[in-house]
């Protein structure tokens, strides 16, 4: 008895498997095809990531982006495939799509102001408005650049303090390059007492300009009256030097203002104030009589 229905088992299995046969060709084929799809997908994936870290790494751009950026590429690929997999298997895709754009959006509003730094960062690698070693000034803040983040950069301030400031922050206000031209002007305020020869005061400055080396003289010297201040005649003077040599060249032409204003006795005067005591007229009038008895 027993022996009857497992025959008559197999029989119907053999029945519904001949009247079925279509469409479980049509699934195998599906699911063979899927695996393809997923397959495919994620060796191009891989090899479209790699291609991609190569081409920023060889951009120069920093390698914590550059890993990010790839890896953003690879899994994009790798979702596009997934999605299409399923299509393929008879999954409605549709569904998938809102359900994963409804997770991003979500996490999105989770993670806004993580999400606005990344967004920076990216823009920032993309124009790189400045680079690793340059000195920058990112909104009140400079100093040396050491690293463009995720979601971050680095700085080394002048006095040796590690600045860290958010990608968000830079890309939303001023970003001042100074590291960016090769030659920078040097500006310089010289006062001088109002009894000075002011055309004297020219020529003994521009004497001063033209002995430096490493000035620029090319770009051009400037020289002329800034300002009527109050204790002085303000002279300006403006010219270039190149990147490296701009502070020293600062240091060493203040130095030698000073040493051929007083060689040539220019007078460089300093704020000063005259006080005058005036004694109360009652007071007087009271001490009179007191004087005369």
């Amino acid at each position: 008895m027993d022996n009857l229905n497992v025959v008559d088992g197999i029989n119907s299995a053999g029945s519904w498997l001949v009247r079925n046969q279509a469409l479980l060709i049509g699934y195998v084929v599906n699911i063979v095809a899927a695996i393809v799809i997923m397959t495919v997908g994620m060796v191009a994936a891989r090899f479209i990531a790699k291609t991609a870290n190569r081409l920023l790494v060889a951009r120069h751009i920093d390698p914590t982006v550059a890993d990010f950026l790839s890896g953003l590429v690879r899994y994009g690929i790798i979702a596009f495939t997934l999605i299409a997999a399923l299509g393929r298997v008879g999954v409605e895709t549709a569904s998938v799509i809102a359900a994963l754009a409804a997770a991003s959006l979500a996490f999105a509003m989770a993670l806004q102001g993580s999400l606005g730094n990344l967004a920076a960062g990216v823009l920032l690698v993309t124009f790189r408005p400045f680079r690793a070693g340059e000195f920058v000034d990112l909104g009140g803040v400079s100093g040396t650049v050491l690293q463009v983040q995720i979601f971050s950069s680095t700085l080394r301030s002048t006095d040796g303090k590690i600045i860290v400031v958010p990608n968000g922050k830079i890309i939303g206000g001023n970003i001042i390059n100074y590291s960016r031209e090769p030659e920078r002007r040097n500006e310089f305020i010289i006062g001088v007492a109002y009894d000075a020869d002011i055309d004297r005061v020219f020529k003994v400055l521009r004497e001063v300009v033209d002995a430096e080396p490493r000035v620029v003289q090319s770009r051009g010297v400037q020289i002329g009256v800034n300002e009527l201040a109050g204790s002085s005649v303000n002279v300006i003077v403006r010219c270039w030097s190149k990147l490296d040599d701009m502070q020293n060249v600062y240091w060493d032409l203040m130095k030698n203002f000073k040493i051929a204003l007083d060689a040539n006795k220019i007078g460089i005067p300093y704020p000063q104030m005259d006080v005058h005591f005036h004694q109360n007229k009652s007071a007087e009038a009271a001490e009179k009589p007191a004087q005369q008895e």
